[in-house]
């Protein structure tokens, strides 16, 4: 994992949480993948053991991570079909709305997004 600033405004361990979340969406860890030690996250961060258990834990309640007894946390095979469904789900209800309502504010319109995306405005 890389460097992680923790903000004040969520739990650590959530915050945690998604980190791992989005390096699985990301790619960096793959189905099979093993998760760093709760013992080695804990060191590398600063953090209290417990704090990452419970981030783990939360992880693996939603099926995304698997315990293998002596051998630790590995992400599941169908935790990147998951995450991608949960994630899409999230975005559409949530923050869909909000970018919907910032375009009709600034009265853009379909064609306007489209070529901002051919002039490489999104670089």
């Amino acid at each position: 994992m890389a460097n992680i600033e923790w903000s004040d405004g969520a739990p650590i361990y959530r915050q945690l949480k998604e980190r791992v979340i989005a390096m699985m969406l990301d790619g960096v860890l793959k189905p099979g993948d093993a998760l760093p030690s709760v013992r080695q996250v804990a060191a590398d961060y600063q953090l209290n053991p417990i704090t990452v258990s419970r981030a783990y834990q939360e992880l693996a309640d939603e099926a995304l991570v698997e315990k293998r007894r002596g051998l630790g946390m590995f992400v599941t095979e169908e935790a990147s079909k998951k995450l991608r469904s949960s994630e899409r789900e999230r975005f559409l209800q949530d923050e869909w709305p909000l970018v919907v309502e910032r375009i009709e504010r600034l009265g853009l319109s379909a064609r306007d997004l489209l070529q901002s995306i051919g002039n490489g405005a999104n670089e």
